[in-house]
């Protein structure tokens, strides 16, 4: 009779301290269901249905259509390639540019305050406003043309030659991103038990041998996670390749990005469904990658 009593007084209580624990979550189940399952959920809706935007909403569905027609697409095909490239040539520049400067910093250099808040300054600047400055830079009568005739040098149409506007773009982002790294390095850094350099330094070990086998390895998870939101952010570029080229992606297409694409297929073409299949491509190459780079960085270890 009593342990009976005693095992649904338990039972009683395990269910009243889930029902209080799911009571907590409430607000987050809520926030997620609402602003992120929920949204998956209409896109996977959309991927799947030719959207009639003008008049009336009507959805018909077609099936895998819209993708079928991604490997057809030569836009699609264009604007990976400018992203990949982009991926490829921003991601490494700006983690090594983010772990010098913070090595840099962390080895106690004369006004490190100062020097944080020089290198921090562009990370808190609006990514429109810089932008704009770097199109300034960039323009046929801008800083860049003016320093080349002040030392006798033709001027050039940075903007308008698809072989370098990509690249324009790709240099403001390093500058521009390279410093919130480097705080996230700089941290890293100073987490470091001095102890193990002190014992290195009394075995013989010169300062790279310091770096390469006591540095770099203690900063593998932090540069797992560099890396990770670097490839994430730059597959993600929008603002500055529409801002750079008005939003056609030009000259030639050599600013064309997937999400700009994106943007176009919503916006300019009124094809909610086939946006909605490029961003599912978008979301399967991110996943790929990260999972690459997870293995490759040990992510399991880490």
């Amino acid at each position: 009779m009593f342990p009976i009593n005693r095992q649904r007084r338990n039972q009683s209580w395990k269910i009243t301290e889930n029902l209080t624990g799911y009571l907590f979550m409430m607000p987050t189940i809520l926030v997620l269901g609402t602003f992120v399952v929920l949204p998956i959920l209409y896109a996977v809706f959309l991927s799947l249905h030719k959207v009639q935007l003008l008049g009336n909403i009507d959805y018909k569905f077609i099936g895998f259509r819209n993708f079928t027609r991604l490997r057809e697409d030569e836009q699609v095909w264009i604007a990976l390639k400018n992203t990949a490239e982009y991926v490829a040539i921003v991601v490494p520049s700006q983690t090594i540019l983010a772990l010098i400067l913070a090595v840099t910093l962390n080895s106690g250099i004369r006004g490190k305050s100062w020097w944080r808040i020089l290198y921090f300054l562009p990370t808190v600047t609006s990514s429109a406003v810089l932008t704009l400055i770097f199109m300034w830079i960039y323009n046929t009568d801008g800083l860049l043309n003016d320093f080349l005739a002040f030392v006798g040098l033709p001027k050039y149409n940075w903007l308008g030659d698809p072989a370098v506007a990509l690249k324009g773009i790709m240099i403001m982002n390093i500058w521009s991103t390279a410093p919130f790294y480097m705080v996230i390095y700089l941290a890293a850094l100073q987490d470091i038990p001095q102890t193990l350099f002190e014992a290195a330094e009394l075995d013989g070990a010169n300062w790279w041998e310091r770096f390469v086998y006591i540095t770099l390895p203690w900063l593998q998870p932090v540069t797992f996670f560099v890396v990770t939101v670097g490839i994430i952010g730059t597959f993600q570029l929008f603002d500055q390749s529409y801002i750079f080229s008005g939003g056609t992606g030009g000259p030639n297409n050599a600013t064309l990005t997937v999400v700009l694409l994106i943007y176009q297929a919503v916006f300019r073409n009124l094809q909610l469904g086939y946006a909605s299949a490029i961003a599912f491509l978008l979301a399967a190459i991110i996943i790929i990658m990260t999972v690459i780079q997870r293995r490759v960085f040990g992510g399991d270890r880490i």
